[in-house]
Parts: structure tokens; C-alpha cells; sequence
């Protein structure tokens, strides 16, 4: 399948809130304490827009279908980031997206120079967490930051 990566436009922003809200419900995710209340995805564009952070889109066939962006860990040392609102609609997962999507976090996260990157996720998304596993994150035993995301009980932590 042909697909694009690219940084979010302004004009993505009703599609990818749609994507995001249609997968977190797709995997019953709480309406409180979890990705799905952040004011963030009205404005995903606008919430990207310091230099140390970013949010890519995935495209296939003109649509928007999935993304992932990174940006600093709230309420914690400026060293930590997130991997924040990485989503994929059924259509585009499995097919290697999410490693490569993964991989430009990453990337973006040690160029701008964090030390360590930090992910919150739900039990039920063994695929996210298998993926990340992969991209050498562990389990840790605690929430870190004030993410607000009281309802996700799967945190991950990996050195950059």
C-alpha cells in the first residue's frame, strides 16, 4: 500500500480528530482520564507548533488515517517527551506504518534533544505496546508527568 508521512497541516485537523476519536472508541477507551478529553484534539495542529515538538499524519489515497507526534512530557524535566495520540485506522495497521512512524518520533525526539521518551497506552493495545517493545521501551511501574490521563494504566519509558 502507498502511503505519506508528513508533518500535520492546519487543515488536517477535523480528520485526524476523527481518526483519533474513532480508534479510542473502537477500543472502548474512557471518555475521562484519557487521550479522548484532551482539549489538544480541536486544535492538533496548533498544539504542535513549538520547536520541540511534532505531529506527523499518515496519508493513503488522500485520507488521513493514522498519526503519532511527539512533545514534551508535561509536568516533568524539559530531558523527558511523549509519543502522544499515536493512531491507526484498521485499514493501514500491520503493514510496518506504525515502525516507521515510530522511527521519525524518535528520530525528531534526539535531534531536539531529549534524553528519554515516555508513553501511556490501554491493556488492550497489545499491538501498540508490542511495537514499542520493539522500539526498546519497557514497562515502568508508574505514571510519569501530569498527562492527566488517570484512566491509562500502561506506562513505558525509553532512553534516546
Amino acid at each position: 500500500m502507498k502511503y505519506e508521512i508528513r508533518k500535520i497541516k492546519e487543515n488536517d485537523n477535523f480528520k485526524i480528530k476523527d481518526v483519533l476519536i474513532s480508534v479510542m472508541r473502537e477500543f472502548d477507551v474512557p471518555e475521562n482520564g484519557t487521550a479522548l478529553a484532551d482539549p489538544e484534539l480541536d486544535d492538533m495542529f496548533g498544539s504542535y507548533q513549538n520547536p520541540r515538538s511534532i505531529y506527523f499524519v499518515v496519508i493513503v489515497e488522500n485520507q488521513v488515517l493514522g498519526g503519532a507526534g511527539v512533545n514534551a512530557l508535561k509536568g516533568e524535566n524539559e530531558n523527558i517527551c511523549e509519543i502522544q495520540k499515536m493512531y491507526f485506522k484498521p485499514k493501514i495497521r500491520n503493514l510496518g506504518i506504525g515502525k516507521k512512524l515510530i522511527e521519525k518520533c524518535i528520530k525528531f525526539a534526539k535531534i531536539t534533544g531529549y534524553e528519554f521518551c515516555y508513553i501511556e497506552t490501554m491493556h488492550n493495545m497489545k499491538d501498540a505496546q508490542n511495537l514499542y517493545k520493539k522500539n526498546d521501551f519497557s514497562y515502568i511501574d508508574r505514571p510519569l508527568g501530569n498527562t492527566g490521563h488517570t484512566s491509562c494504566p500502561v506506562w513505558m519509558l525509553k532512553k534516546l
